[in-house]
């Protein structure tokens, strides 16, 4: 509450609330317009943007590959500053208009997987990898798993939006939620004192969720905030990062759907292993 902004009694849509993704935002569900989504040639389907979210369900999947599963898929870009989510086919997959979503068409009838930590637990159980058998490492994973899905939306939501995406700077809020996002990057650092993933010894799920998100931080690639949350103070969360950050499917995964930055990081569609040497967008626009 201050002086400037009073609630009204009833709050009422107002489209030019301003902020860098006030076009899309609305309080309603639903299409907003007709297009159905392109089918590939593989049982995998998934639309998705290479935001953390996204960047998980490509991770994964190229970790199932590099382990020799047989999860080939095809990945559609999904434009969400262009409203692509709204479209009916997508809205048709994942009701809550968000990305990733995933159709498995390898079962019949075809079957809709949406958010990113059911895609990831769906994707492990079906291909047998990267979520432990054992009782204790299986809870301890979906732990973690389900620690990232409660603890990001402040990260990103909270400290992401008022840090770099708002249209103005307010202090109570960028202390409120820089507060949380230290404490959470501390239990991150505690844990990993301890620990090589988040798991324990095996590397996991959990660490294909959390990686994109707070290992960004941490490597100065979410928000230009490292160096505001101190990030090289926690050493453990650092090195648990940058040891993911050199694996061969990770470094694959987070280029997938990717449209901004360097272009030799950007493949806007993947539908084949070759992709990544032929058609990131350096390659295609130095061809054209």
């Amino acid at each position: 509450m201050t002086d400037s902004y009073t609630p009204p009694r009833v709050w009422t849509w107002d489209k030019e609330n301003g902020g860098a993704f006030a076009n899309i935002n609305r309080p309603i569900a639903g299409p907003t317009h007709d297009r159905d989504l392109p089918v590939g040639k593989h049982p995998l389907q998934l639309y998705s943007l290479a935001t953390p979210n996204g960047q998980k369900v490509t991770i994964l999947l190229e970790e199932l590959l590099e382990a020799g599963k047989d999860a080939e898929y095809d990945a559609w870009l999904i434009r969400i500053g262009d409203g692509d989510q709204f479209g009916s086919g997508f809205v048709s997959v994942n009701p809550n208009s968000k990305i990733p979503a995933l159709m498995d068409h390898g079962v019949s009838p075809p079957r809709r997987v949406f958010e990113s930590g059911s895609i990831l637990v769906y994707l492990a159980e079906k291909f047998g990898a990267f979520l432990p058998t054992d009782p204790a490492k299986r809870t301890e994973t979906l732990n973690w798993l389900f620690w990232q899905m409660g603890s990001a939306p402040l990260l990103g939501g909270g400290f992401g939006h008022f840090f770099a995406y708002a249209p103005e700077k307010f202090e109570y809020a960028i202390n409120r939620y820089t507060m949380e996002v230290k404490r959470q990057l501390d239990v991150l650092d505690h844990h990993l004192a301890d620990n090589d993933y988040m798991a324990g010894d095996e590397y996991t799920i959990a660490d294909m969720a959390i990686w994109p998100w707070y290992g960004g931080v941490v490597l100065n690639r979410a928000y230009g905030a490292a160096e505001f949350l101190d990030a090289q103070s926690y050493s453990h969360v650092l090195r648990w990062a940058e040891r993911i950050d050199a694996r061969p499917a990770v470094k694959r995964g987070r280029i997938v759907n990717k449209a901004s930055g360097p272009l030799e990081e950007q493949l806007h569609e993947r539908h084949d292993a070759s992709d990544f040497l032929t058609r990131t967008q350096d390659k295609l626009e130095g061809a054209a």
